[in-house]
């Protein structure tokens, strides 16, 4: 081999060496599908609650044309679960989200090889957790907290009005729930008989207003008992309404005259009207102009407690003439109804009071109340808990429009 050929296959071996030891750039994992799936369920989430935050046109539209699908599709599929899905759900992450924590740590220890794994699967079980909640509140939740005001969109006036006029309101409330208690069972201590079906007549009381109100077409999904009443009766709770399955719940355990208003505004939040003070009004409406006693009388009952409880807000300690008329009208409420007031103050009373409690009751009052008044403040509702009350501003304005007054 001459002098040429030694260069040639000299220089062809250091060539192959070369590229044995010069290390190949490591390939850039590409996201998988899951993970870009993942990613865009959180991006679309933000995109649609900044959306409706900027307009409440978006919130409308939304609510007219998007929203009922899930209604019609999600929530009529739930609807034939004979229990609380919801409640599932929530017992299912109380117990499972530590019980998965410490499965994971447990991998963690005495899968040493695989940890990086173990971690990845892990962590992506979360998020996608998380994922869910975030979709269904926001879909079924969070964007319908921004429409525009139920009153705006169905022509009831926003007036303020005076503390005489107030009680010219639960002057009327009186005589109409009077009425109502009349024509309800009661038992041998006066308290209220619960006979009406719950499963289906708040649903066709509320669709009987579709007319009227067009919002509240479409379909009613039943409304569910909640297993763990009790745990509701300490945070005063009578119903909830679960974004994440569009289920109405309501509290098994509360005293009956409540059931029937409860069911019927739980179901006012499946229709998509979110804000509590609506639902109230709503549920009045629906309640009150069925043809079913019970609920006629648990409509007036609750709207009545509500008037009440403002009325001595704006007159005692105030008016001393106002405050006189306000005795004066007290003094017209049927015995009956009385009873049904005490009854169901004293029913609240032994759940607070209990302690054979797993929990001391005011420690869970205090966490629910702290967490319902953060979650209506993030949806913005600045009074929080009191914009329940907020339903006899609708009311007075509803009665003065209709001359009801």
């Amino acid at each position: 081999m001459d002098a040429l050929d030694i260069t040639n296959v000299q220089t062809a071996l250091s060539e192959d060496e070369g590229k044995q030891l010069s290390p190949e750039k490591p390939k850039k994992r590409r996201p998988g599908a899951g993970t870009i799936a993942l990613v865009s369920v959180y991006v679309v989430c933000i995109l649609l609650n900044v959306s409706a935050r900027l307009s409440s046109g978006f919130a409308d539209w939304y609510l007219d044309y998007i929203f009922p699908i899930w209604n019609q599709t999600f929530g009529r599929l739930l609807s034939w679960v004979p229990f609380s899905f919801g409640e599932i759900l929530i017992m299912t992450a109380v117990f499972g989200l530590p019980l998965s924590l410490v499965a994971y740590i447990v991998l963690m220890i005495i899968k040493k090889g695989g940890r990086r794994k173990i971690s990845r699967i892990y962590l992506k079980f979360i998020a996608w957790c998380v994922a869910y909640v975030l979709a269904t509140e926001t879909l079924n939740c969070f964007i319908l907290y921004q429409c525009s005001s139920f009153a705006s969109k169905n022509g009831i006036s926003e007036q303020s009005f005076t503390a005489s006029q107030l009680l010219d309101l639960y002057e009327v409330l009186i005589e109409q729930t009077n009425e109502a208690s009349s024509q309800i069972e009661r038992d041998e201590e006066y308290r209220f008989v619960l006979n009406a079906d719950l499963d289906s007549t708040a649903g066709e009381a509320l669709a009987a207003l579709s007319d009227e109100y067009p919002v509240l077409r479409g379909f009613y999904t039943r409304p569910k008992k909640v297993i763990c009443s009790y745990f509701m009766s300490q945070q005063y709770l009578m119903g909830i309404y679960f974004p994440f399955t569009l289920e109405a719940n309501y509290n098994r355990l509360m005293y009956d005259s409540n059931k029937p208003e409860t069911v019927t505004h739980e179901l006012v939040h499946t229709q998509g009207i979110m804000l509590e003070d609506e639902a109230n009004f709503i549920a009045f409406r629906a309640t009150t102009s069925c043809d079913n006693a019970d609920y006629r009388y648990s409509g007036y009952l609750s709207a009545l407690k509500y008037v009440r409880g403002k009325a001595y807000d704006a007159v005692e300690g105030k008016d001393q003439a106002l405050s006189d008329r306000l005795d004066e009208l007290e003094g017209r409420i049927d015995y009956g109804i009385w009873v049904d007031m005490v009854e169901n103050q004293e029913y609240w009373r032994s759940v607070q009071e209990d302690e054979d409690a797993l929990i001391p009751s005011e420690k869970v009052n205090e966490a629910a109340d702290a967490a319902m008044e953060a979650s209506l403040k993030f949806n913005g509702v600045a009074d929080g808990k009191a914009s329940y009350g907020r339903m006899v501003d609708l009311l007075l304005n509803y009665y003065y429009d209709e001359g009801l007054i």
